[in-house]
């Protein structure tokens, strides 16, 4: 990646994308003060820089996939060709070496585990050349970082803020019971900005039921959102097969329902924050709640989940420095009563993001040294 450094302006268009990745840049500019092309501009130059990327994410529990965070231990020659296996796959995302050379961590979604006659992906990355030990979580809940890290989130004030945000009603949870349905009254005149009925025949991209079902033109539509989450209407139509029209539509069905969100993709360096840390946290059942949610209130914190195995708190910090890091656990995590244990390491890089590797970085590492495919 070309030498980048953030400017003010940077900073407000990245915190403007985190608040809506497919915010018109004529809103940013006109929410922010300067002219639409600087805008424009200023985001062109990051990206082609790959210091940039708005991707759109699928939410794995609104569509019945399982999210995990994998810990694989292997021998040191194999961890570098292992990272770039894993990030040519579609199921993946975060891939980490860890300091040390000897493991990686990496987050991937599956199916619910079912006889469906084929070899369990665990399974696979285990008989891998190289793999010594593959430990996986499955997240059950994230509790922090989900609408972006709050480090990245300050350089907007709260009007600008409230020029930009849409005005978009927060999805249920789709681990609570849903409330009651609406009654609409029939003879109430119909609302031409309302998106349409999602049973209407004519619009064959819409869902069929209340439960979120993703036709193979949503599919499509989210694959090629998942490279480009600001790609124009005219290419979206074109990789979905829709009319642009039915794209604008469906793309506020997927978001309202929580099916499709906007990640913005950004190395926490370039806002003065180059070091990376992993924590796993023991903590009793009956102190998650707690932990949790002042989890949720720290600077520091990029993304935490509850999970599954040896720890039930799983949790990603950027820190500006090791001291830094050093702060970060013995003051304020300490302070939080029911940890009982913590294993932390440091990353050493990213191999891979939120989202599909970038072409220009796919192309770039398609000569990576080869080995024997991981979980084919």
């Amino acid at each position: 990646m070309e030498s980048v450094t953030l400017d003010a302006l940077d900073r407000r268009l990245i915190h403007a994308l985190q608040l809506d990745g497919r915010l018109p840049f004529s809103r940013i500019a006109a929410a922010v003060g300067v002219p639409e092309r600087t805008v424009a501009r200023r985001y062109h130059r990051l990206r082609s820089r790959l210091a940039l990327r708005v991707v759109g994410l699928v939410d794995g529990r609104r569509t019945g996939m399982l999210d995990w965070i994998v810990r694989v231990r292997c021998a040191p020659e194999a961890v570098e060709t292992l990272a770039v296996l894993l990030a040519r796959r579609d199921d993946t995302s975060w891939i980490a070496p860890l300091v040390g050379g000897t493991e990686l961590t990496c987050m991937i979604r599956t199916p619910p585990p079912g006889d469906d006659g084929r070899r369990p992906f665990f399974e696979q990355l285990a008989r891998t050349a190289g793999v010594r030990e593959v430990g996986a979580a499955c997240v059950l809940r994230p509790v922090a970082g989900v609408g972006g890290w709050a480090g990245r989130m300050g350089a907007l004030g709260k009007a600008e803020q409230r020029l930009l945000l849409p005005d978009r009603p927060a999805p249920a949870d789709p681990t609570t019971p849903s409330a009651p349905e609406d009654q609409t009254d029939p003879s109430a005149p119909e609302d031409p900005t309302a998106p349409a009925d999602p049973a209407d025949p004519a619009d064959p991209a819409d869902p069929t039921e209340a439960v979120p079902v993703l036709s193979p033109a949503d599919s499509a539509l989210l694959r090629a959102l998942s490279q480009d989450g600001r790609a124009d209407l005219g290419r979206l139509a074109s990789a979905s097969g829709c009319s642009e029209s039915t794209v604008r539509r469906r793309i506020g069905q997927l978001r309202d329902s929580g099916v499709l969100a906007f990640e913005v993709e950004i190395d926490p360096a370039l806002f003065g924050y180059p070091i990376e840390a992993l924590l796993w946290l023991d903590v009793p059942p009956a102190g998650l709640r707690a932990v949790a949610e002042a989890l949720a209130g720290h600077q520091q914190v990029a993304f935490a989940a509850l999970t599954t195995g040896p720890s039930s708190v799983f949790v990603m910090v950027e820190c500006r420095s090791v001291s830094g890091l050093h702060a970060y656990v013995t003051d304020e995590l300490a302070a939080l009563r029911g940890i009982t244990r913590i294993e932390s390491a440091v990353t050493q890089r990213r191999t891979k993001r939120a989202g599909p590797l970038p072409a220009t970085l796919a192309e770039k590492r398609a000569g990576a040294p080869s080995g024997r495919a991981a979980a084919q």
